[in-house]
């Protein structure tokens, strides 16, 4: 597989990514209901996930996606220090934002955050033994709430979602670009759109945990 198929995989699992994104923010934001309520939607909408056939098959869908992202993005990586150096000796700084130079970094980090992620959460969630709420559903939200009283873990999902805004703030721009559905009439647009799309999403995911933290 050259390296511009990569690119064109690595674009498509990332704007699949941005996607799953989306809804899975509309989800957690039932966090910020009042506390009996939230939990019995969230336990709810997290059973209705688990159990839906079709939810299931996207889910391993997004599985693959997030580990041909990260082993294209490594190969890319790799290849581009392997030919000379593109990101070492044409200091680009002077044209180009320091994220747009370091995205391997910031997706390293991602990677990490993913990993505790799914040992946090989705672990426990398939495979620990959860008490039932009084719907009879597992209590993920009880789960949830337990680990964001925790100022270490609340700390590294921060640190976490800043890295995601660089990431995505570069990403999203960079994705339309490599697969063609470009003008250079909409350059600015696209920019403020992926920013505007980092903010949303890092900032409310980042505003969770702080939530919890700060008022249970």
């Amino acid at each position: 597989m050259n390296t511009v198929t990569r690119k064109v995989i690595m674009c498509l699992t990332g704007l699949f990514l941005c996607f799953f994104l989306v809804i899975h923010f509309l989800g957690n934001l039932q966090l910020f209901l009042p506390p009996e309520e939230a939990q019995h939607n969230f336990n709810a909408y997290s059973h209705f996930l688990s159990g839906n056939i079709f939810i299931k098959i996207v889910s391993y869908g997004l599985y693959g996606c997030i580990i041909a992202h990260a082993v294209d993005a490594l190969f890319i990586t790799f290849q581009n220090r392997r030919s000379g150096g593109a990101y070492k000796t044409d200091r680009r700084g002077r044209a180009s934002k320091w994220y747009s130079r370091n995205m391997g970094i910031l997706g390293f980090v991602i990677l990490l955050f993913l990993v505790l992620h799914f040992q946090n959460f989705w672990y426990h969630y398939k495979f620990g033994a959860l008490q039932l709420d009084k719907d009879g559903n597992k209590d993920l939200y009880t789960l949830v709430i337990t680990a964001f009283q925790q100022w270490w873990i609340v700390i590294i999902y921060v640190v976490s979602m800043v890295a995601l805004f660089y990431h995505l703030a570069h990403g999203v721009h960079s994705a339309v670009r490599t697969l063609g559905i470009y003008h250079p009439r909409y350059v600015k647009w696209l920019q403020q759109a992926g920013i505007a799309y980092a903010i949303v999403i890092c900032g409310g995911f980042a505003l969770m945990p702080l939530y919890i933290y700060f008022t249970h």
